[in-house]
């Protein structure tokens, strides 16, 4: 299995550090507004990789922190009238629910930022005691210059990142590159040995990964906007603090655009996850955001989703029933499958072998569909059908009842004037039910154990 490692920037061969175990960082989210499509893209995308390495047959601890403790919380915090605790807890909660709206699994290890903070502290007195950290005023700060590689990741040499360097108002630095490891806070801050001050943002991630996970890891992923400063700063303060390699393979995913700038709270121009839940269901938006490599960025159109709605249906909707007790790492589906993971999770390529394995299992080809769903929901696609909403049940009923020129009380009396219409011969009738109830969404299928109703 090759993975483009950010740090190298190049394709190198996924070698673990302990044999068939796998130690995963993901940059969480800070938790005070809700998750938008770029977030979708992100935790999409990682937890792809996630299931792919499970499905692989590899022990994996994935660790995905939650920033509860961020200027943006307090503020938040501030204009509601709120504990920052109220804040976070609250927006923590709707962020699960997006995740779990999107057939994302749970991370193994969720740790906050609030209940690390004893091993912040600690990583900040060693990186103080070795000299690459000095206080300044009740704020603490990271020596950049200290730190030879540093710049390295995000391929940004030293005098470029001076240039644009600038210290602001309040700020006590040595050097305008430095960055803090502790604010200063006395209204929010937590006691430390600099006086009532919170974490910097760069130092949770380093104290999260270390104590769940160990001094080096396997895999630290997130979205490319967070190589610099935020990953670039992890390196620097873990290897200072703890004598060693920091992470094997940085990956990074490609940001979601809309009309070519990158989709964000910032600009304004973001669409939340629960917004695009209520016009395309989960699979519809995995694939949409599964369709392009996940290295690249992803141009946001109606068009695009409409076709990944379409593409999706045609996945779940395929024949078939799943025989979980089938063996198929001997099929060549799983081969070809397994090759286009291998090469940088290319998941373009594995979709592939799904839509060739759904018109096969379509034309009721043996074991195509079991295929289909074992490799499908390794990508984490869902292949429950779902059932026809009330709404649009209502809806069908007014618009046949309209159609007819005859008022009726439920689906169950239009079916069986349908069934009697068929019986009769009488084609005009039941092909109006069938165009009304077309118009509405839902799919008529005739079975041999009854007429049953589908999403279209």
């Amino acid at each position: 299995m090759k993975l483009f490692n950010t740090y190298s920037n190049q394709l190198e061969e996924f070698k673990t550090i302990e044999p068939n175990k796998v130690k995963m960082y993901v940059c969480g989210p800070t938790v005070y507004d809700y998750a938008h499509l770029g977030h979708a893209r992100c935790y999409i995308t990682w937890d792809v990789l996630y299931r792919y390495l499970k499905f692989k047959g590899y022990d994996v601890t994935y660790c995905r922190n939650v920033t509860d403790v961020d200027d943006k919380i307090l503020k938040k915090a501030e204009k509601e009238g709120k504990t920052p605790d109220e804040v976070s807890q609250y927006w923590y909660k709707q962020f699960t629910n997006s995740m779990e709206k999107l057939n994302n699994l749970r991370p193994d290890v969720e740790p906050f930022a609030t209940k690390t903070l004893g091993e912040m502290i600690s990583i900040v007195k060693d990186l103080i005691a070795k000299g690459y950290a000095y206080e300044a005023g009740g704020d603490v700060y990271f020596r950049v210059k200290k730190f030879s590689n540093y710049g390295y990741l995000s391929k940004q040499p030293i005098d470029q990142l001076e240039s644009g360097a600038r210290i602001e108002v309040g700020e006590l630095k040595e050097d305008p590159l430095d960055f803090a490891l502790w604010k200063k806070d006395e209204k929010f801050g937590y006691n430390s040995p600099w006086g009532m001050g919170r974490p910097g943002w760069h130092i949770e991630c380093s104290a999260m990964s270390r104590k769940y996970l160990g001094k080096t890891i396997d895999i630290h992923a997130g979205g490319a906007d967070l190589i610099f400063p935020h990953h670039e700063n992890e390196i620097a303060q873990s290897e200072c603090a703890n004598g060693c390699k920091f992470v094997n393979y940085w990956l990074h995913n490609g940001f979601v655009t809309i009309n070519k700038e990158k989709m964000s709270k910032s600009l304004g121009n973001f669409l939340t996850i629960d917004d695009m839940l209520k016009n395309y269901d989960a699979n519809t938006l995995r694939l949409f955001i599964l369709t392009n490599h996940y290295r690249m960025p992803v141009e946001f159109s109606d068009e695009a989703l409409a076709s990944a709605q379409a593409g999706a249906k045609r996945l779940v909707n395929a024949k078939g029933v799943n025989n979980p007790d089938l063996d198929i790492t001997t099929t060549p589906e799983y081969k070809a499958f397994c090759e286009a993971m291998d090469e940088d999770l290319n998941t373009s390529k594995a979709l592939a072998v799904l839509f060739d394995l759904a018109t096969r299992a379509n034309k009721d080809e043996k074991d195509a569909y079991t295929i289909l769903y074992k490799l499908g929901t390794t990508l984490g696609f869902t292949f429950e059908k779902a059932g026809v909403s009330k709404e649009a049940l209502i809806n069908a009923v007014s618009k046949i009842s309209e159609v007819i020129g005859k008022p009726f009380g439920s689906v169950d009396e239009i079916l069986e004037l349908r069934k009697q219409a068929r019986a009769e011969k009488n084609w005009d009738i039941a092909d109006k039910i069938r165009i009304a109830f077309d118009e509405c969404g839902i799919l008529v299928k005739d079975t041999k154990d009854g007429t049953v109703l589908e999403n279209k």
